[in-house]
C-alpha cells in the first residue's frame, strides 16, 4: 500500500516539473506579438499618400504667395521614383543673409545707371517733399492772415507775433499786465480778447493745437508757485481750458510749461523782461518729420518774428505786384514792335 502510494506521488512530482519548464513559452509569444504590432505600425506610416502630400505642398506654397522649389517639382523624389525636382539659380553676387543688392556681378556701365536710378529716386522724393512743403507754407500763412484779421477787427494786432517754423504756425502772446498778472496764472479781461479772436480760426482746423508757456529770467520769488515751471504750465493750461469752452475738442489740445529756458530773445535785451514772458499757441502741421524740417526755408521771411499780415494788405501786396510786371511787359511789346518796323 505504502509502496504504491509513493509511486503515485512521485509521478504527480514529475508532472508538475515539466509545466514549470514550458511556462517561457508565453513570454515568448507575447513578445512577437508586440514586435509584430510594432513594425505594421511603422510600416503604414511609411506609406506616404502622394495626392495628400501634394495638396499639402500647393497649400503652403499658395499661403506664402510664391512657388518654392522644394513643391513646384514633381513629388517623387520623396520615393526614389524621379529626379524631377526643379532647381533654382541664384544669382552669386548676392547674399540673403547680408541684405546686398548683388551689382557685384554687374559691370561699370551697368553699375552707374543703378546708381543713376537711385539718385534719380531720391531726388524725386526731396522735391515731392519740398512742393509739399511749400503747400503747407502757404496753407498757414492763410490761417495767419486769418487770425491777423480777427485780432484787427479788436484793434489788438500789435498783441500777437507770427513765426513759422519745423512744427508749424506759432502765434507768440506777449503775457504783459493785459493777458496774465504778475506771479498769477487767471486770464485778464485782455486775455480773453486776444484768445476769443483767435478761437474761432483754430477751432475750424484739423491741426492739433500745442499752448507753450514761458516765463522770463528775472530770477523774483514766484509768490504764489513753487517755481516758473509751474507758473508756465499753469498759464499754457488756463489757456487751453479757455480754448475747450470756446469750441475746441480737448483731444486736439496739449500745454507744456518751459519756464525760462526758451527766451523768445537774448536775455541781454532789456525787452525781454516783457517779450520773454509769453504764451505760444502753435498749429502743429501734419507734415512727415522730412517734409517738416523744409517748412523753414519754404515759408522765407514768414520763418522770423513778425506781425501778422492781413488779408487787406496781403491783397494790396499781390496787387501792386501785379503791376509792377505788367508795364514791364508792355515795354518789351513796345520795343520789338518798333525794331520790327525799322
Amino acid at each position: 500500500m505504502s509502496s504504491g502510494g509513493g509511486k503515485r506521488k512521485q509521478k504527480h512530482e514529475e508532472h508538475e516539473e515539466h509545466v514549470n519548464h514550458e511556462r517561457w513559452l508565453v513570454s515568448y509569444a507575447d513578445m512577437l506579438t508586440l514586435l509584430f504590432v510594432l513594425f505594421v505600425v511603422l510600416f503604414s506610416m511609411s506609406d506616404v499618400n502622394q495626392k495628400k502630400f501634394a495638396q499639402l505642398a500647393q497649400g503652403l506654397s499658395q499661403g506664402f504667395g510664391s512657388k518654392s522649389a522644394a513643391f513646384s517639382g514633381n513629388y517623387a523624389p520623396l520615393d526614389g521614383a524621379s529626379n524631377n525636382a526643379q532647381v533654382v539659380q541664384i544669382d552669386p553676387g548676392s547674399n540673403p543673409g547680408d541684405g546686398s543688392s548683388g551689382t557685384e556681378g554687374l559691370n561699370q556701365k551697368q553699375k552707374e545707371a543703378v546708381e543713376r536710378a537711385i539718385k534719380a529716386e531720391d531726388r524725386k522724393k526731396a522735391s515731392a517733399n519740398a512742393e509739399k512743403a511749400a503747400k503747407e507754407a502757404e496753407d498757414l500763412k492763410a490761417i495767419e492772415r486769418k487770425i491777423a484779421d480777427a485780432l484787427a477787427a479788436q484793434k489788438m494786432l500789435g498783441s500777437a507775433k507770427f513765426t513759422i517754423d519745423q512744427r508749424g504756425l506759432i502765434v507768440t502772446i506777449v503775457t504783459n499786465e493785459v493777458v496774465f498778472a504778475g506771479n498769477r496764472a487767471e486770464l485778464q479781461a485782455g486775455g480773453e480778447k486776444i484768445l476769443n479772436a483767435i478761437a474761432p480760426t483754430l477751432a475750424g482746423l484739423p491741426n492739433s493745437i500745442e499752448v507753450d508757456g514761458h516765463t522770463n529770467q528775472l530770477k523774483a520769488r514766484t509768490t504764489f508757485y513753487p517755481s516758473g515751471w509751474e507758473l508756465s504750465a499753469a498759464r499754457a493750461s488756463t489757456t487751453v481750458r479757455f480754448f475747450t469752452d470756446h469750441g475746441l475738442p480737448k483731444k486736439r489740445l496739449s500745454a507744456v510749461g518751459f519756464s525760462d529756458t526758451k527766451p523768445l530773445i537774448d536775455p541781454k535785451d532789456p525787452r525781454s523782461i516783457q517779450m520773454n514772458r509769453r504764451v505760444d499757441v502753435v498749429v502743429l502741421t501734419q507734415l512727415t518729420a522730412d517734409q517738416a524740417a523744409l517748412l523753414p526755408s519754404a515759408a522765407g521771411e514768414d520763418g522770423k518774428l513778425h506781425t501778422g499780415q492781413t488779408t487787406a494788405e496781403y491783397n494790396a501786396e499781390q496787387k501792386a505786384a501785379a503791376e509792377t510786371t505788367t508795364p514791364s511787359t508792355t515795354t518789351e511789346h513796345t520795343t520789338t514792335k518798333t525794331t520790327t518796323h525799322d
